[in-house]
């Protein structure tokens, strides 16, 4: 096949910014595989791709698109750990693979650290290419909806609370949003490092399905002041830990339910970007504020084997065809999914 179909971002807009378009298939350099997609899944920088971000250029035409999944339809020269007819996950960051930073292992630092979808073409299409370095094995038992669900937000979880928050057993943690990609998956991976999780949620549907993933408490957000319920869920304590990535929102309650000595540890800021605090509370009660971008392509692999091992469940919400690609936008937007929604090209 010489064409394939892809949903294409031209210039951003609002969901008609989304076209579904027939393009050239990629040929794969000799360190490439042409992956012949199954399933891609959505997150939320899909939405500030196609949207736009202020003062944040994103090399356009872009094809949306940062997890999926597929089966290997050919392989470059180069290649050695993959064939074709490999079912594998693909790994969302990639990097140059020669700087210091990626040779120590942390190629999330890499200062040319991108990510599909957003800085070169990503999954939401029938075919792509992408190094040989990002391939992971498919695990047989894992459905193809839970191997384009996975990778970025666990990913991103896993960074935050392993490895920047050092979140330790016994500790209390705050997990903002428990219905997002990264909020199910925190839960999850917070539980089995023995913490206590206080989640939030925005309906009792979705405070009952965190709650099933292993919250230990979740607090409806539009039905109580969720700082005061923190509060009295700690006897006034507070949390250890809080894990932050709908920004202004709610970073003036995230400060204030936090420790003596808490860590606050944020990726993003879906919520809006303008988060203020008093700087006396930072040294007064000697906290620490940590930044979060994905994470390395070696912790992909430790978070893998707890899926296997069943430890980890990806979260699919829905799965809808590529053709429906701006329906799944607009789910995404109104905050209507628990968890991750899926495409099918």
């Amino acid at each position: 096949m010489d064409t394939m179909r892809a949903a294409v971002v031209r210039q951003h807009g609002g969901l008609d910014a989304i076209s579904i378009e027939r393009m050239p298939v990629p040929e794969p350099r000799p360190d490439e595989v042409l992956v012949r997609v199954k399933v891609a899944g959505l997150n939320h920088l899909d939405l500030w791709v196609r949207r736009g971000v202020p003062g944040h250029p994103f090399p356009l035409p872009m094809i949306l698109g940062c997890d999926f999944a597929g089966v290997v339809e050919r392989v470059g020269s180069a290649v050695r750990n993959a064939k074709a007819g490999d079912e594998v996950c693909v790994a969302p960051g990639f990097s140059c693979g020669t700087c210091a930073q990626c040779l120590a292992g942390a190629d999330n630092l890499c200062k040319g650290y991108g990510i599909f979808g957003e800085m070169r073409d990503g999954g939401c299409a029938e075919f792509q290419v992408v190094p040989a370095a990002n391939l992971l094995p498919k695990p047989a038992e894992m459905t193809w909806e839970q191997a384009a669900a996975w990778p970025l937000a666990f990913l991103t979880a896993w960074h935050m609370l392993v490895v920047r928050a050092a979140l330790r057993p016994g500790e209390t943690v705050l997990v903002h949003a428990a219905g997002s990609g990264v909020g199910s998956a925190a839960i999850q991976i917070a539980k089995i490092l023995g913490a206590r999780v206080i989640a939030t949620a925005s309906t009792e549907a979705k405070c009952e399905r965190g709650r099933a993933l292993g919250a230990d408490d979740v607090i409806q957000h539009t039905k109580e002041d969720w700082v005061q319920a923190v509060k009295r869920l700690t006897q006034k304590r507070g949390v250890d830990v809080v894990f932050e990535h709908t920004g202004q929102a709610t970073w003036e309650g995230s400060v204030k339910s936090l420790v003596w000595g808490g860590r606050l540890v944020t990726c993003g800021a879906t919520a809006g970007f303008d988060a203020k605090f008093d700087l006396r509370v930072l040294f007064f009660k000697q906290l620490s504020f940590l930044g979060s971008t994905m994470g390395s392509r070696a912790e992909l692999w430790t978070i893998l084997d707890l899926i296997r091992a069943g430890k980890l469940r990806p979260v699919v919400d829905r799965v809808l065809p590529l053709d429906d690609i701006r329906e799944a936008h607009r789910v995404m937007e109104g905050r209507e999914a628990f968890g991750k929604v899926v495409v099918v090209p």
